[in-house]
Parts: C-alpha cells; structure tokens; sequence
C-alpha cells in the first residue's frame, strides 16, 4: 500500500509548463504583451520579485538590440549586393569602352593605311607579298610568282586555256572572255613555267621569274600595284639561298625598311661615309683651300 501512495502523490505534483494561446492583433502588439504578462502572473511568481520589471525592460532591450542587429545585417548585404553589381556593370562598361576604343584605334589605322596608300597610289602587299583582286589572287618570292585563278567546281583541265609567254599571260575558261589577258609587269622564262587544276575549282600558275633579284608591283600592267618597300621575305627562304645572292636580298630588305623609316640607304650611308673622311683628311693635311676644296667635295658627294 506504501508503495501505490507515493505514486499517487508524484501523479498529484503540479507540472512545470503551462500552455498559453493568444491571438496577435498586429495593429495593437501592447494588448498582446499585456495578455502574456498577465498569464505569467498567474502561473508563477515572476512579477512578484522586485528585479522583475528590470528583467523585462533588458528583456525588451536585448530583443531591440538582435532586431537592430539583424536589419543591420540584412541592409550591409543589401549594400554589399548593390556594391558588387555596380562593380560588376562598371567592369562590363570598362570592357564596352575598351573594346570601342580597339575599334576606334584599329579603324584610325585603316584610314591612315588606305589614305597611304592613296597617296602613294600603291596597296599593303598580302601575306605572300601579292595582291588579292577580284578575279584572282597572286604571290611571290624573288624566284617565282604563283597565280591563283578560281573556277566554277567541277571544272575539268580541257576545259581551261592558259597561254603563258615571255611577256605575256591569258588564262580562262575555253568558250569564254579571258579572266586574265595582259602583259605581264616582268618578263618570265616560259620553258620554267607551269599550270595545273587544284580541286577542280582553282587554276595555280608558277611563273618563274626571268630577273630573280626585284619584287613585282604587279602581275599586268595596269593592275593595282603593291609597295615593294612592304615586301617581307620569308627568312626560310633566305637560307635557301646561295651567299651571294642572300648577301644581295638581305641588302635589298636592309635599304626597304631604311627607305620605308625615312633614313639613308646602305649606299648613301656608304657614300656619306667616304665624303666624312675625305672632308677629314683634306682639313687636316691642308691638301685644298677655298673653291678648289669645295669643288672637291662636290667631287667626293657625287661618287
């Protein structure tokens, strides 16, 4: 019997939680509170300690401090996605800028390589120091120019006619106008000549060049024609090249490039050199006064 009253005694102990239900008027938060408070009262002894209103105004502050603390962070992300996007829209302008000032920079380019070129009535040379026309394209080395002349595919070799001469080049199709008919710019070696059909859509002449020591300005007469001093070898090929005639070709580059900056050729300079020390021996050695020594050195410049 003992052992079922005490079980009926703990059964009897009052619980430690109670349940509270309240409705929150948004409109009136303080009726609200109010309601809590009093339910609190009624159920403990909270409001009946003299600390009690202390602990509810830190209570109401340490809630007002995390509802600051958590608008404060929520406005610093807000400023920091803001900052990024602004960064991000101030690189994308940055790169919009830059990229029109590139366009800007390589039309300017354009316009002063085709003003150039009109003045000096010549065209930049292609990769292969040719030209490419409408009707076709060619390229050359110091031995040899390639003509390339397109088709319609499926083009058979009787059906083109290719007349190659010393001074003179046709090439078409058989029945038609000839797309080239004219004198050639140089004169070639015919019997080191060829064509042949690629793909049956392109006509590839080699001309070999009768004078392999200068560029072609152009293919015919009469045909635009392309500035030489903007011709750029091949170093490869250079080295195919016997001493003689790369020492000539490297000559020939040397005085391009020293005539396309404005500056004295490797003869002139040459000339210019024999002129400086004659000058300097003749002061020093007295040799000629007055005009027999300026006639001397009009003598001298002419050499």
């Amino acid at each position: 019997m003992a052992i079922i009253a005490d079980y009926q005694e703990e059964e009897e102990k009052p619980s430690s939680t109670s349940t509270y239900n309240a409705t929150l008027d948004h409109s009136n938060p303080l009726e609200f509170l109010r309601a809590a408070f009093r339910f609190v009262s009624r159920e403990t002894d909270f409001f009946k300690r003299e600390a009690a209103e202390k602990e509810v105004a830190v209570l109401a502050r340490e809630i007002r401090e995390e509802e600051r603390k958590k608008k404060a962070a929520e406005r610093e992300l807000e400023e920091k996605g803001k900052a990024e996007k602004r960064l991000k829209e101030s690189r994308e302008e940055h790169e919009k800028k830059s990229e029109k000032a590139k366009e800007k920079v390589e039309d300017l380019k354009m316009d002063d390589a085709k003003a150039e070129e009109k003045k000096e009535g010549t065209l930049v040379p292609n990769n292969g120091n040719g030209l490419d026309l409408e009707k076709y394209s060619w390229t050359q080395t110091l031995q040899e120019v390639t003509v390339s002349v397109p088709v319609p595919p499926g083009t058979k070799s009787r059906f083109i006619a290719c007349d190659i001469k010393k001074n003179h080049l046709k090439v078409g199709l058989k029945g038609q106008p000839p797309i080239i008919d004219g004198e050639l710019s140089k004169p070639i070696r015919p019997d080191d000549c060829f064509w042949s059909l690629e793909d049956q859509k392109s006509v590839s002449i080699l001309l070999t060049k009768h004078n392999q020591m200068e560029w072609w300005k152009s293919l015919v007469k009469g045909d635009p024609e392309i500035d030489t001093q903007k011709v750029e070898p091949e170093n490869s090929k250079l080295s195919d090249l016997d001493p003689e005639t790369r020492q000539t070709v490297e000559k020939m580059m040397f005085d391009q490039r020293q005539k396309s900056m404005g500056l004295p050729t490797s003869d002139e300079m040459q000339k210019q050199e024999i002129l400086k020390k004659f000058m300097a021996e003749s002061s020093r050695d007295g040799l000629f006064q007055g005009k027999d020594f300026v006639n001397r050195c009009q003598l001298a410049s002419s050499l």
